[in-house]
């Protein structure tokens, strides 16, 4: 009886746990918009300068058959060498701007940001070809990718809080629904609270490596499909009495030596 309870106890500790702290965070966004820029900024800053340096790297002559566009093309290839030179000028222009730029954009009361601002929510995509004439324009499109990678990481990071929140959610209703349950429940119950401390390492001490898994598209998608397999278990708990997890949890001890054994519930 007190082994059941404290499995009952753990199990549901996790849950608790695990649900308050991606709640908080995921708040934390709402609650303190601030907060991703400050915890985020050389991250946010590193991926801005990236996004600037790649939009520059691909100036290229439009292609198409019209004669002006051929035209264009041949005076490319006649100057590539000095064309190539002025890409490396605006590449220079554009790192001597950043520094202001980006101190700038950071300013909460700054006029440029509720500016940049809008032109996300209209749709705005601004070219760097077409940013080549003044430092003023070069820093209003720093501006631009800086605030860009904001908005993508926030909210990123509320899509990853609120599964990983919804997780840990439905491991505690479950506890309580399927109490029978408890040792099979043990298998997502574990598989979540190993990737939650993983993810409290990268949040104390590799704050880039979170960042990364949770704003790159390949990185991302690996980890929803990490709780995707998990929510497949919670789904054998209820609708299956945990007859796939029975054999994955028993397959486990088998590989150990462990002469102990689980049944569906």
């Amino acid at each position: 009886m007190e082994e059941s309870t404290a499995r009952n106890v753990t199990l549901r500790s996790i849950g608790i746990a695990g649900a308050a702290m991606f709640s908080f965070f995921f708040v934390l966004t709402y609650a303190t918009p601030t907060w991703v820029e400050e915890y985020a900024s050389d991250y946010i800053e590193g991926e801005a300068i990236e996004r600037v340096d790649n939009s520059i790297d691909a100036i290229q002559v439009p292609e198409s058959d019209n004669a002006l566009a051929r035209l264009a093309q041949s005076f490319y290839e006649k100057n590539e060498a000095q064309i190539e030179a002025h890409r490396e000028q605006l590449r220079e222009n554009v790192h001597k701007s950043m520094a202001a730029a980006l101190a700038e954009i950071r300013d909460l009361d700054c006029e440029c940001r509720a500016k940049t601002e809008e032109w996300l929510k209209e749709g705005f995509e601004t070219d760097i070809r077409f940013l080549q004439a003044t430092n003023e324009l070069i820093a209003e499109f720093i501006q631009f990718k800086y605030v860009t990678v904001t908005q993508e990481l926030k909210r990123d990071i509320r899509i990853f809080t609120a599964s990983n929140a919804l997780a840990f959610v439905l491991l505690l209703l479950i506890s309580f629904v399927k109490p029978r349950a408890m040792v099979h429940l043990f298998l997502p119950g574990l598989l979540l609270a190993s990737s939650t401390l993983v993810c409290s390492y990268f949040y104390v001490f590799e704050q880039n490596w979170l960042l990364t898994i949770i704003h790159s598209d390949y990185l991302g998608f690996a980890y929803l499909g990490w709780l995707g397999f998990i929510f497949l278990l919670f789904c054998d708990v209820v609708m299956n009495h945990a007859r796939i997890t029975t054999e994955i949890i028993n397959a486990f001890l088998n590989a150990i030596g462990s002469a102990l054994s689980v049944v569906p519930c």
